[in-house]
């Protein structure tokens, strides 16, 4: 018996309410994942799904704590997808999250007799100074000598990490404490809260401004059509005139620097000095945001507010049913495998060959 054979066949430009469904039935189908996944282990996904968005978004303090978590996410989350549009694969906005944080906090502990706006300004700028360097260096290396910026992005994620584990148990180790962490910054440093008895702060009016800046660069800036020409078709832009080169690097200084902000944001929104695991993954989950929102700021807003509720509300339908809260991460998994196979539909057609 032949078996019978395929082929992909690419669409035609695929209609808008196509465009707008495409994440939509993506979260659809990886909850539907999900819900089977919980059903093995013999849990109601009907009654873990209700804690895990009540546990988020069911009450003001939790409401707040999702805003807390949603700011780093789209931070990252827009810093992966400015890169993203001009072909620069930033898989490195986890290290660069790291810089950012690094960097906030060797100005913070300085306890420089600065205003408290101008110390904050301070600390942002040195923030996004860190990240756009440690993103450079990969965009530097795939633009001139076309290194592979998958691989360097994702190495120097470890790199990073492991500069601030050392510092962290050597020279900047908490000498009260003997804990390895930092000591507290300046109090001149700290980002203002923007709702009381809440840890909202000043990030999240960051987070916002950059979504906007996103929109505002990519759409209405000569610069933006040359990143998003240069991703679409390197060659083509160069016959236009288009530096790809300049626009690689730029993109990649942007990219890096807003990932740094995030790291910024909870240095000096959040923890209030420097800790190993400053961390949970916020800047691989920017790549799941980013893929997610279709590289569009707006869709980058509403997916980093959909994660961020996720990774809320994992808590609490881990405390109340007893689930382990890494669900979490199996739905950001799933969400982004699923994602990719819609891009893929998006893109091609199956057909049957004659």
């Amino acid at each position: 018996m032949k078996l019978p054979k395929f082929k992909l066949e690419r669409r035609s430009t695929p209609p808008l309410w196509f465009q707008i469904l495409t994440p939509v039935i993506a979260v659809a189908i990886s909850l539907v994942i999900s819900a089977i996944f919980l059903l093995l282990i013999h849990k109601n996904p009907f009654t873990a799904f209700y804690y895990m968005f009540y546990g988020a978004i069911g009450t003001k303090f939790a409401f707040k704590e999702m805003l807390v978590k949603a700011t780093p996410l789209l931070l990252t989350g827009v810093a992966v997808a400015i890169a993203f549009v001009a072909k620069y694969w930033n898989i490195g906005a986890e290290g660069q999250l790291y810089a950012g944080a690094l960097a906030a906090t060797w100005v913070g502990i300085m306890n420089l007799p600065l205003p408290r706006a101008i110390y904050i300004l301070l600390v942002i700028a040195v923030g996004f100074g860190a990240g756009a360097i440690w993103s450079l260096i990969p965009g530097y290396l795939k633009a001139k000598f076309k290194v592979d910026d998958v691989v360097t992005t994702l190495l120097m994620n470890y790199i990073m990490i492991y500069i601030v584990s050392a510092l962290l148990n050597g020279p900047w180790r908490n000498p009260k404490t003997m804990y390895p962490e930092s000591i507290t910054i300046s109090q001149n440093a700290f980002f203002p809260k923007l709702l009381p008895h809440s840890r909202v702060h000043m990030g999240l009016i960051v987070a916002i401004l950059a979504v906007l800046f996103m929109y505002f660069l990519v759409r209405r800036t000569k610069l933006g059509f040359e990143i998003r020409a240069t991703g679409t078709n390197p060659r083509a832009a160069n016959f236009l005139g288009i530096n790809t080169i300049r626009a690689i690097i730029l993109v990649s200084i942007i990219s890096g620097g807003v990932a740094g902000l995030a790291g910024v944001g909870e240095v000096c929104g959040v923890h209030y000095h420097l800790i190993q695991e400053i961390s949970p993954g916020y800047g691989y989950s920017g790549i799941v945001i980013a893929m997610l929102g279709r590289l569009n700021a707006f869709g980058v807003f509403l997916a980093a507010i959909y994660f961020a509720i996720i990774i809320t509300g994992a808590q609490m339908m881990s405390r109340s049913m007893n689930i382990p809260p890494y669900i979490a991460d199996v739905i950001q998994g799933v969400t982004l495998i699923v994602m990719l196979a819609m891009l893929l539909l998006f893109e091609y057609r199956i057909r049957r060959e004659k």
